[in-house]
């Protein structure tokens, strides 16, 4: 539960500094509408294409398993984001609450168990489709099947609760970074060199198990600061 908690309460301080203490209410601090659920979906398109669907290009192309665990943390982020909007909306409680509930989940103990072993391509698009679809319904939210079918999705992902972790913990500095040089004025430059940002933090964390996230964030900011003088 410990890892849950810090996820959930690290994307709430996310959440709040970039858009304003009453993010929960659905408006950013600039008056702009926030739609989580939009997030999720449309992140999960993104995620499908990691693979190779297309039965008219590429055919032999093979799917891209690095790029799709990125794109598992990603909505993360915003199912995460839409749990807390959830309970504090329907008054169900705090992130503390959240993380309880959700360490109670069946599937949460699965994850809880080392895994590296990829599902195959169609059942996993199966399963980001199930998460495209709950976000896409008009019936009332149920956040809880929603974080199972998460979990089940980070497991045929290759991931596990301890991978999740650590790359969401290496995404939010990342996503840090990203705001506090240019990201939503538009000047914040995603590709580093000839690989996206996302790809060398990647890299950078994994080839580094002993950095610390503060130390992430310096060495991720001497890298974006090399290729962008």
């Amino acid at each position: 539960m410990d890892k849950i908690l810090l996820m959930l309460q690290l994307q709430a301080g996310l959440n709040e500094a970039t858009n304003g203490e009453n993010w929960t209410d659905g408006i950013t601090k600039n008056g702009k509408i926030i739609n989580w659920r939009r997030c999720i979906y449309m992140e999960c398109a993104e995620m499908i294409d990691s693979f190779v669907w297309k039965h008219w290009k590429n055919i032999d192309a093979q799917a891209d398993w690095d790029n799709l665990q990125i794109e598992v943390i990603d909505v993360w982020h915003f199912i995460m984001s839409l749990a807390i909007e959830n309970y504090s909306q329907n008054l169900k409680g705090g992130v503390e609450d959240l993380a309880i509930n959700i360490s109670q989940l069946n599937s949460f103990n699965k994850i809880d168990i080392q895994s590296e072993l990829f599902a195959p391509q169609n059942d996993v698009i199966a399963k980001v489709e199930d998460i495209m679809l709950c976000t896409l319904s008009k019936d009332a939210l149920n956040i809880e099947e929603l974080i199972e079918d998460f979990f089940d999705l980070v497991l045929m992902s290759g991931l596990d609760l301890q991978s999740l972790y650590k790359l969401y913990v290496g995404k939010n500095i990342l996503n840090q970074l990203r705001q506090d040089n240019g990201y939503k004025d538009g000047s914040y430059n995603k590709m580093w060199g000839a690989e996206e940002d996302n790809v060398v933090m990647k890299r950078v964390w994994e080839e580094n198990s002993e950095l610390k996230p503060d130390s992430l964030y310096i060495e991720l900011t001497k890298i974006y600061h090399s290729f962008n003088k």
